[in-house]
């Protein structure tokens, strides 16, 4: 029963909890940013490049004989991936130096000054009674 208390105040820590849902999130914008490659940023650039779709680059090293299956290096599907890969980087690159310059902005915003005591309020106001005499 200790064990399971334990794992029930590890698991219910904000860090835990934080980095849940982070790991739901990165999953969720992987697969846009896959569909974003795959469907947006790769037919153009296939068509550009000579009217190729990578998703089908491959070099065929057995061809698949009598219901065997091919054996082939799908290199059009690792360019893929390394875009994919790339376009993720750099909007966490991004989302991290936002984050960065909001941290530094506030840290630069000046404090309010402190609230002058009781004491120096009283002996504000003697100084000038004794200063309009």
């Amino acid at each position: 029963m200790k064990i399971i208390n334990e794992f029930k105040a590890f698991a219910l820590r904000g860090n835990v909890v934080d980095m849940a849902v982070g790991i739901i999130i990165g999953a969720a914008f992987g697969k846009i940013v896959n569909s974003l490659v795959s469907d947006v940023l790769m037919p153009p650039i296939g068509y550009l490049v000579g009217g190729v779709d990578f998703s089908t680059l491959q070099w065929t090293m057995k061809p698949g004989l009598m219901g065997d299956a091919a054996v082939s290096i799908k290199y059009g599907l690792f360019i893929n991936s390394t875009i994919s890969f790339i376009i993720v980087a750099l909007a966490t690159f991004l989302l991290i130096r936002m984050m960065n310059s909001l941290k530094i902005q506030q840290a630069e915003a000046p404090a309010a000054p402190p609230a002058p005591s009781r004491e120096e309020v009283l002996l504000t106001e003697i100084r000038d009674l004794l200063k309009n005499r």
